[in-house]
């Protein structure tokens, strides 16, 4: 099978052919900062991060830009209310998106920019527009330019609605011709940060800064244009109107991953039913969050519950200690050259990652009976196939991201355990099962969880 994705702009899977080949690029609209990131961001960043990964893996270039909006009205009302600048708003909520990230495993994209950063574009796209005939500036003053959505006859297309039927836009207007057109820069208030254009002091606004940084950075036709469902319109419809009005291709492929609710709500911050990263990974262990967050269908939404939270470390655990149970008896377990065909070809058809989690599992269940059955030539084939399955998933449980950050640790508990082990052997030898007990009892409060087997006693921290 060859490499396909839903498209939201033509309602169907399609074949994935680059512009360039061996070559892929891929703008996700990133975050807009705010305030510090829910699950609900996230799971977009690390959806888009397994097609990054896939992409990798199938041995593409992938040039990723993820953008930042750093100025926009929600980030000025949050510093108007903590009387603060604006930038000290964006600089610690861009940090705490960057942890968040780092925190999940998702990759460094290969350029992150920043809207501020790139007014010098967004000018010249302004003026592009301006003498196509697809914008104009304000007649009172203001300082306001829009876009003109009259002027585009496709406008709609991409989120499948006609102009006519559209509510005018929600948007404040100091000098609209047209209810429906929308702002692609703000002319200057009291108080605001501005910047100086041919046409007046203002702010972008976020669908300009968008398009100005993807063509940037990717060019004036890329390959792939990522982002949450809730952005189809008005924020991609507005982009790719803009961009294409200018004279450029945009994005060829638009993916949309589905949105996390709780209760059958969207997450949100206004909604108070917001997760943040650093209260998740106090309930289970980064890694286990990411599987929780990665195993559905991008497309599909998830409705968070406690439970299915406790589910998801559970299956990634029963993963892990496969691995744990084969490394100890075959040695390093080297990840294989390639996936097995199925899994390649479950993440080949629209990334379906449940899918090829089943494969994941499957090849769990096959190596415990190849364990149970001595079969250590079998063990160490389904585990090395493994580690690349998860290294493509970005939850190898022996990669450096999820296992190295305390291997020094690990050494020095141990030894610690080691020695309580042969003192509770000794006692089970002179028959003391109590004192054998005891020594178990007080390993378990202590969090070290020992499993008798036929090769002797192991170990483990407890999960969860």
């Amino acid at each position: 099978m060859s490499l396909r994705f839903y498209d939201t702009s033509a309602r169907q899977v399609r074949d994935f052919v680059p512009l360039r080949e061996g070559c892929a690029s891929l703008y996700l609209c990133g975050a807009t900062v705010q305030a510090p990131p829910h699950i609900g961001h996230i799971r977009s960043g690390l959806n888009f991060d397994i097609l990054r990964r896939w992409l990798t893996y199938l041995g593409y270039d992938v040039t990723f830009c993820r953008n930042v909006t750093d100025i926009d009205d929600k980030i000025i009302n949050v510093a108007a209310a903590e009387g603060v600048p604006w930038w000290k708003v964006s600089e610690r909520n861009q940090r705490a998106f960057t942890d968040a990230y780092d925190i999940l495993g998702c990759l460094p994209p290969t350029v992150e920019p920043r809207a501020t950063g790139h007014v010098p574009e967004m000018i010249e796209l302004m003026r592009r527009l301006i003498d196509a005939g697809h914008a104009y500036a304000a007649d009172d003053g203001s300082g306001d330019v829009y876009f003109d959505v009259a002027s585009y006859g496709a406008y709609g297309e991409l989120s499948n609605q006609r102009p006519d039927q559209m509510e005018d836009s929600a948007e404040e207007g100091r000098g609209k011709r047209d209810p429906r057109d929308f702002a692609l820069w703000k002319g200057a208030k009291p108080g605001e940060p501005s910047w100086e254009t041919p046409w007046g002091r203002g702010r972008p606004g976020w669908h300009l800064e968008c398009s100005a940084m993807a063509t940037k950075y990717l060019g004036p036709s890329f390959d792939i244009h990522g982002g949450g469902l809730d952005l189809i319109f008005p924020h991609h419809e507005n982009e790719v109107a803009q961009s294409r009005a200018a004279g450029d291709g945009f994005a060829r492929y638009w993916l949309h991953n589905g949105m996390l609710r709780v209760g059958g709500e969207k997450m949100s911050k206004s909604l108070g039913n917001s997760l943040l990263i650093p209260q998740m990974v106090q309930k289970v262990r980064p890694v286990e969050l990411r599987y929780y967050l990665g195993q559905a269908h991008y497309r599909s939404a998830i409705d968070y519950s406690e439970e299915a939270l406790r589910e998801a470390a559970a299956a990634y655990q029963r993963i892990e200690g496969f691995l744990t149970r084969a490394a100890e008896v075959v040695g390093e377990i080297v990840p294989a050259a390639t996936v097995p065909a199925e899994f390649a070809s479950a993440l080949d058809d629209d990334l379906g990652v449940p899918q090829a989690l089943a494969v994941v599992h499957g090849h769990v269940r096959e190596g415990n009976t190849a364990l149970a059955a001595g079969g250590t030539d079998k063990v160490a084939e389904l585990a090395g196939e493994l580690r690349t399955m998860l290294e493509v998933l970005g939850v190898d449980p022996l990669s450096e991201q999820w296992s190295g950050g305390d291997s020094g640790l690990r050494e020095v508990v141990d030894a610690l355990v080691a020695v309580a082990l042969e003192q509770r052997q000794a006692a089970r030898g002179r028959k003391d099962y109590a004192a054998a007990d005891a020594i178990r009892d007080r390993l378990a409060e202590a969090g070290v969880v020992v499993e008798d087997t036929p090769q002797g006693p192991r170990w483990d921290l407890r999960r969860g």
